[in-house]
């Protein structure tokens, strides 16, 4: 009886897998799985969900069967009983600059491990196929949308609202129900730098930023310029392009190429910063920190790298993502939008001048450790 049957269950799986080689979307199902396994299609559905009732030598015989077929589960078609699918959209611009890879990095690891799949979204431009991609997004019954950046356009957000989608906005200057919003104390960065650079003995110093009005490279000028105006010093102030390396090399250039040079500059991301550094010594032949001292944000992976050495502000990814994957996994949205405030951590290299004790701005420097 046990040889008869082994050749029945090696012609099952013959007749399967042949009947599945002429057309790829003809999966072994759970259907075969039960045939093979000479159980009921509701037992293989109970072997493959969490905390069902199932007795061992059931679940045993199923699970050799699924392992003979090669069966996968289809978690897009339970989702969907479930009104769940697990998919959440990821909605940046620009994500192959350094930092927001950092962030879609920890963002997709957090929600795998949380048992969810990523959909990302590049959004470098928000126009009409952009829209049409979240379209697509949401046709897949995508339960979640995080928005990584200022981009793309508030519409955006609202249409996936109204599709029934949870919302998480990460350093994003409005309010949504049912939404959580993610954001840094961008302006007290803006504050504290001043503060190290005074303390560094610079007196002259200068605000270089993108033209990009996100509302986190707005509240870090703010609190820079409300910081140097309270300590009575004159700034310099340039704004253009792109927020990239390229215009951070255009900014050195421009602030550092004038007779009243300044000799302490704060930059609103660590990739203008960078542009700024090779500007100065490779292109006007200046010293860093001896001619210029400089302070970034977001602690890059350049930021520590030994033609860099930046003093910085890290941006807590880690805990942005799991904090993002947590509220996302919660049973049910709150209707009221909740906000999560992260304070930056001040990384102090070697860009910024030797600061004379005491600290007049209250400057609590981290280690130089990595996340």
């Amino acid at each position: 009886m046990d040889e008869i049957a082994a050749i029945h269950s090696a012609n099952l799986c013959n007749e399967i897998r042949t009947r599945g080689s002429g057309l790829a979307k003809n999966a072994v199902s759970a259907r075969d799985v039960a045939a093979l396994a000479g159980v009921s299609r509701a037992a293989v559905s109970r072997c493959f969900t969490p905390g069902a009732s199932i007795s061992a030598e059931t679940r045993a015989k199923i699970l050799k069967a699924a392992d003979q077929l090669g069966y996968q589960v289809n978690r897009l078609a339970s989702g969907l009983i479930r009104n769940e699918t697990g998919l959440v959209a990821l909605i940046a611009s620009d994500i192959a600059t350094p930092y927001r890879s950092e962030l879609l990095a920890a963002l997709t690891e957090a929600l795998q491990q949380a048992g969810k799949v990523a959909l990302v979204i590049n959004t470098d431009r928000s126009d009409d196929s952009v829209e049409h991609a979240l379209r697509q997004a949401i046709s897949y019954r995508t339960d979640a949308a995080v928005f990584l950046s200022g981009m793309p356009a508030r519409s955006l957000a609202e249409t996936c609202l109204k599709n029934g989608m949870r919302l998480v906005l990460i350093n994003r200057d409005e309010e949504r129900p049912g939404s959580l919003r993610l954001r840094l104390q961008d302006a007290e960065a803006g504050r504290r730098a001043v503060a190290i650079l005074i303390a560094a003995g610079c007196r002259r110093l200068a605000l270089a930023s993108s033209a990009a009005d996100t509302p986190s490279l707005t509240e870090r000028a703010s609190g820079f310029r409300e910081a140097a105006r309270a300590a009575g010093i004159d700034w310099i102030e340039e704004r253009r392009g792109a927020t990239c390396y390229e215009t951070g090399q255009e900014l050195g250039l421009s602030l550092l190429a004038r007779p009243d040079r300044p000799d302490g500059i704060f930059c609103t991301t660590d990739l203008m910063a960078c542009g700024v550094m090779d500007a100065a010594r490779w292109r006007l032949g200046l010293r860093i920190p001896q001619d210029v001292s400089l302070i970034g944000f977001d602690d890059i992976a350049q930021a520590h790298w030994d033609s860099y050495a930046l003093t910085t502000f890290r941006q807590p990814i880690d805990r942005i993502a799991a904090r993002a994957v947590a509220w996302l996994s919660a049973t049910a949205a709150p209707e009221d939008p909740a906000e999560t405030l992260f304070e930056p951590a001040l990384v102090m290299r070697g860009s910024v001048a030797r600061i004379a004790p005491p600290d007049p701005g209250g400057i609590r420097p981290s280690d130089d450790g990595r996340r």
